[in-house]
């Protein structure tokens, strides 16, 4: 379970968010509007940005945890893979999701090398293996961050949008890959597309923030139930857009 208590955090003074408190303790399915503070909210429970307030996984705070033992308890995927040596192959780049279980000083072990042969397998992504990473479609790469974070073998798993920048066929692929790894981890998903978001079938944190002449306000919108979050009535009142079965009306 993961607990956010009294949780804050602004860039440059200006608040993205502002005393959050929430229990996860399931999958979870964070949505809102662009710069509402989803992507905030999930480095920060990674501890990847400086946040007031506290922030528990399984009653430890992550403050206190060391980066070893963050890297084993939670995995961030970015929605693309953006910094890379150009010239590191697929099979090393997910061998090295085994650097927290690695002893120091010594090389990979026979089964982090099982385990990333395993994974790529798992992914039907072994014949890419000896691939450069620059030479990866998106879609490819995408199955690189995901093989990448379970060979580190978190216990949860954050999916940054993970099919911004992908076709139909390949956010295809990566949803039904998310969906079945929700039998394993804990997964949390930050998107903007609401077939997505229905398909994973998590319970939904809907992040939103007015601004008037006087005051910014931010508040967060939690459903338990996703079926009482996907109504057009819910997402008409939520995004100010009419719907029909999840699909937005301009008219």
């Amino acid at each position: 379970m993961i607990e956010l208590k009294d949780f804050s955090c602004k860039f440059d003074e200006k608040i993205v968010l502002q005393d959050i408190s929430l229990k996860i303790k399931n999958h979870l399915t964070i949505l809102g509007a662009n710069g509402s503070g989803k992507s905030t909210l999930a480095k920060a429970v990674c501890g990847l940005i400086t946040f007031n307030g506290k922030i528990f996984i399984e009653s430890k705070n992550i403050s206190e945890l060391s980066l070893i033992e963050r890297a084993k308890t939670i995995s961030y995927i970015p929605a693309k893979l953006a910094v890379y040596d150009s010239f590191i192959t697929l099979y090393e780049f997910v061998l090295l999701g085994r650097f927290p279980h690695k002893k120091s000083f010594l090389d990979y072990s026979k089964r982090d090398e099982n385990i990333t042969k395993q994974t790529l397998e798992f992914l039907k992504i072994n014949h890419l293996k000896n691939h450069t990473l620059s030479s990866l479609s998106s879609g490819e790469q995408q199955l690189a961050l995901i093989a990448q974070a379970l060979t580190q073998q978190s216990k949860i798993i954050i999916f940054d949008e993970p099919t911004a920048n992908l076709d139909p066929h390949n956010s295809k692929i990566i949803a039904q890959h998310i969906k079945g790894l929700k039998e394993y981890h804990q997964i949390i998903l930050i998107t903007h597309d609401l077939h997505l978001a229905s398909y994973v079938d998590n319970s939904v944190a809907f992040l939103k923030y007015t601004s008037s002449f006087r005051a910014t306000t931010r508040n967060l919108s939690y459903y338990e139930d996703p079926t009482k979050f996907f109504k057009d009535s819910t997402l008409q009142k939520l995004y100010g857009v009419k719907f029909n079965n999840l699909v937005p009306n301009y008219d």
